[in-house]
């Protein structure tokens, strides 16, 4: 039992994929799903492709390994985070879709809980914002329009959880009601001080505690597979949402390390050690991994359109087939054109955290083509990074140090990209042989727990660097690009 097998529910796709004992990939399967856009701001996923999608590609990625249940040791499980699931505590039926991260149906409330001055409170205890990205208010919004949930839920008769927990549930047929930590602290009810779901905020929001999953370490016993899944019970081993497992599989474990990873959206990470910094650029403060029941910090800047405004070229535009079009498109670019994109198709994200806006093109001629909105699209990513950039540098450096970059995720295999990314951002970008770092990240959680992989110090010694971009651009020129995204944003959220 030298193989771990790796689930990475994400917010497109489920994919699930299976690492030797050397940690080198063996199979790989992956499908699509659905999204479903009830309304304007609203983003749904159908529970029941969360799953078949999550059991399909685990039994594909085990046959087409050529393995039996007997080869594994462990799963380790990565997820989109926030997406919010309620579902019946004996059946396991769901009462509503699941709310994905990006939805934003409950900027309203979120704007009250301003207004009444709640925000500083959940700050201080969750280290985040008074946001509709977090579970939380999208699990009240739950209660409070799905006829019967919240009676339901007062008699402890329905279940919470982000998708790792609802996942686990149903691998375990129901024996499992469990997070971790890293999950946990992005429901906005979670206090990542005490280590504990806060009850004060649960009050607030009108959320019985006995819905709330019991959270543990990232590497901890999530309990065993239903034995019918995979010809034999199989142990969940390690757990942590894929922002913080992407974290983990760059082995950034040094406090002023950094990672940025490309999926989705676009998210990095900056560990902070023992300390949760408290930020004053409006960035998170989030729990990065716990071990041993000693949580590791971390700043976190989040931004919600990246890999998807590749996808909106090709499925809303319709001017590319296949995401990997892009690039070469981008090149043909007219380069005395500067169109600029601002995708807040769902809002902007970190440091503005401004839920209304949506998004803008800007610089348009009549020789505007599909050419130049691929590359404001590449670019909208660089820069919103680099707004990511500064603002970590302006708290970290508040604590003496610097910061260290890694890059992953789909859109960091485009060397187009990242040398834009590197340009723009004026700082060398590292990019890591192993690409699937998420997956990795979950991966090594479960097998250190299993006895199948080497403890932290030995994990960290085999990332390898695959390639370094160094910026080649102008610094005029970097000024002046930069400066006419930030006056683009502005105009983004005035109007």
């Amino acid at each position: 039992m030298t193989h771990i097998l790796a689930i990475d529910q994400g917010t497109t796709s489920s994919r699930a994929i299976l690492f030797d004992g050397a940690m080198k990939i063996k199979a790989t399967a992956q499908e699509e799903f659905a999204q479903h856009f009830p309304d304007s701001g609203w983003v749904e996923h159908d529970p029941g492709d969360l799953w078949s999608t999550t059991a399909g590609t685990c039994r594909a990625a085990i046959e087409k390994a050529g393995l039996g249940p007997d080869d594994i040791a462990a799963i380790g499980i990565t997820n989109q985070r926030e997406t919010t699931l309620v579902w019946d505590a004996k059946t396991g039926q769901p009462v509503y879709n699941a709310i994905v991260w990006q939805d934003r149906r409950t900027a309203d409330y979120c704007r009250e809980l301003r207004e009444a001055g709640h925000d500083k409170m959940i700050t201080a205890r969750t280290g985040l914002l008074a946001d509709p990205y977090f579970s939380g208010t999208k699990l009240k919004w739950i209660l409070d329009n799905v006829e019967g949930a919240r009676a339901r839920a007062e008699k402890s008769e329905l279940l919470f959880g982000t998708v790792d927990c609802f996942l686990i549930w149903k691998l375990t047929g129901g024996a499992s009601h469990v997070t971790d930590a890293t999950n946990a602290a992005r429901t906005l009810l979670y206090d990542i001080h005490k280590g504990r779901w806060s009850r004060t905020i649960c009050d607030l929001f009108e959320i019985p505690l006995a819905m709330l999953p019991e959270v543990k370490d990232c590497a901890a016993d999530f309990g065993m597979t239903r034995p019918d899944l995979f010809g034999r019970p199989i142990p969940i081993l390690g757990v942590a949402g894929d922002q913080q497992a992407a974290t983990i599989g760059q082995a950034c474990f040094e406090p002023g390390m950094m990672k940025s990873t490309y999926g989705t959206g676009c998210f990095a990470l900056l560990n902070t050690g023992d300390t949760a910094v408290t930020s004053r650029n409006r960035l998170l403060t989030t729990i990065a991994y716990q071990f041993d029941g000693k949580p590791t910090y971390a700043l976190e800047g989040s931004i919600f359109i990246a890999g998807a405004v590749v996808q909106w070229l090709r499925d809303g535009l319709k001017i590319i087939r296949e995401a990997s079009e892009t690039h070469p498109l981008a090149e043909t670019a007219d380069p005395n054109q500067n169109v600029v994109l601002v995708p807040a198709f769902v809002g902007l994200g970190a440091p503005y955290w401004n839920a209304e806006c949506r998004g803008a093109v800007f610089g348009l001629t009549r020789n505007s083509g599909p050419a130049e909105f691929a590359k404001a699209a590449l670019e909208s990513v660089g820069y919103q990074t680099r707004d990511l950039l500064e603002a970590m540098q302006a708290d970290w450096q508040a604590s003496g140090a610097s910061a260290t970059l890694r890059v992953d995720g789909g859109m960091s295999a485009s060397g187009w990209a990242m040398q834009f990314l590197s340009d723009i951002i004026g700082a060398p970008v590292d990019r890591p042989q192993v690409l699937e770092t998420t997956a990795l990240g979950a991966a090594w959680l479960a097998g250190q727990r299993a006895g199948v992989y080497p403890d932290m110090a030995g994990f960290a010694q085999n990332w390898a660097l695959d390639r370094t971009f160094e910026p080649a651009m102008q610094s005029a020129t970097r000024d002046a690009k930069y400066a006419a995204w930030k006056r683009a944003v502005a105009a983004t959220m005035s109007f």
